[in-house]
C-alpha cells in the first residue's frame, strides 16, 4: 500500500481583468495570482491492483460524486496515461468554502493530479499535467504550476498562461462570508466590464498592486459582487473601513466571495486580533506559500 497526504492550498486574485471575449466564447484574463497557507489536506492510499477510486469528505459537495473535480482528475489522469485506475481511497478534509473564489475544487483537483501521477507511476512531466489540468478546470493549472515551480503567478488566457513573479512575502486578513458566489452568475451580468485594457511588464509594477491598488487595477467582479450580495457587501466594507489603518486595499477575490485586506507591516497581533473579533462573517489570518 502506498500512501502520500499533500496539502491543497487557497489562491487570492490580487486584481482580475477581462480583457477580451474570445471566438470559442470564453474570457480572455489577466490577473495575478498567490498560493496562501490556507487550505484544505487530501490523503492518498493505493495499490498495485485495478479498481475504483473512492473520496470520502465529499459527499456533501456535489449531489453526484462522479462531478466531484477530485474523481474527475483521477479519471483524466488514467485516461492520459492509458492505464485502468489502481484501487485508490482519497480522503479530503476540507476547510476551503466553495463559491468562494479561492479556488478550493480547482486546488482539490490538481493536488489529486500531481499526487497520483507519484503514486501511479505515470511519471508525467509538470507541463502535461497542467494541460490535464486546463481540461478539468480554468484554475487548476495554477495550482500545479505553484506546486512545481512558484506559488506567484501571471495568469493570462482563460487561465492556462502562466509566468512566475516575484513578490514580497505578506499576511492577509481574509473574509469568508457564508454565500456560495456562482461564476456563471457573474459573467452573465450585462455591466461587466470586459474591455480592460491589457497591462504590460507586470513585474515592474508591483507596487500598484500588492499591497494598494491603482486606479489601472481592479477587480471587475467586485462592483456586481456587492450588489447581488448583502453579505460580500458587509464583509468588504468592514475591510474598506481599515484600510486607512493598514494603509492596505480591501478586495474581492477571483469570482466568489471572499474579501481580503492585505496586512500591512506595522499591525500587531493584538490589533489583527481585534480585527477578526469585530468581523462580520468568519475570518483568516493567511500567509503566502514563500
Amino acid at each position: 500500500m502506498r500512501q502520500l497526504t499533500l496539502f491543497s492550498p487557497a489562491k487570492i486574485n490580487l486584481f482580475l481583468h477581462i480583457t477580451g471575449k474570445r471566438a470559442d466564447g470564453y474570457h480572455d484574463l489577466q490577473s495575478v495570482f498567490r498560493a496562501i497557507d490556507f487550505g484544505d489536506e487530501l490523503h492518498f492510499e493505493c495499490d498495485n491492483q485495478a479498481g475504483l477510486v473512492c473520496l470520502t469528505g465529499a459527499t456533501h459537495l456535489t449531489a453526484d460524486i462522479k462531478d466531484n473535480l477530485i474523481i474527475k482528475a483521477a479519471n483524466a489522469l488514467a485516461e492520459y496515461a492509458g492505464i485502468q485506475t489502481p484501487a485508490t481511497n482519497i480522503t479530503l478534509t476540507k476547510r476551503l468554502p466553495t463559491g468562494a473564489g479561492i479556488g478550493g475544487g480547482s486546488s482539490n483537483a490538481a493536488t489529486t493530479l500531481i499526487a497520483l501521477n507519484q503514486l501511479w507511476q505515470t511519471h508525467l512531466d509538470t507541463d502535461t499535467l497542467i494541460n490535464i489540468g486546463a481540461s478539468i478546470g480554468a484554475d487548476v493549472p495554477f495550482f500545479i504550476f505553484a506546486h512545481h515551480h512558484c506559488p506567484d503567478a501571471i495568469v493570462t488566457g482563460i487561465g492556462e498562461k502562466l509566468d512566475a513573479i516575484e513578490l514580497p512575502s505578506h499576511r492577509y486578513l481574509l473574509l469568508l462570508p457564508d454565500e456560495h458566489a456562482a461564476t456563471a452568475n457573474f459573467f452573465a451580468q450585462p455591466n461587466l466590464q470586459k474591455n480592460c485594457a491589457y497591462i504590460d511588464e507586470l513585474h515592474q509594477k508591483t507596487d500598484q498592486f500588492c499591497h494598494r491598488l491603482s486606479q489601472d487595477f481592479v477587480n471587475v467582479f467586485e462592483p456586481i459582487a456587492v450588489t447581488i450580495s448583502p453579505k460580500i457587501a458587509q464583509a468588504l466594507s468592514y475591510l474598506q473601513q481599515l484600510e486607512p489603518i493598514s494603509n492596505t486595499t480591501a478586495r474581492l477575490s477571483g469570482t466568489g466571495s471572499t474579501v481580503f485586506l492585505p496586512i500591512g507591516h506595522k499591525i500587531d497581533d493584538d490589533t489583527l486580533a481585534q480585527w477578526q473579533k469585530n468581523a462580520p462573517c468568519r475570518s483568516v489570518i493567511a500567509q503566502s506559500l514563500k
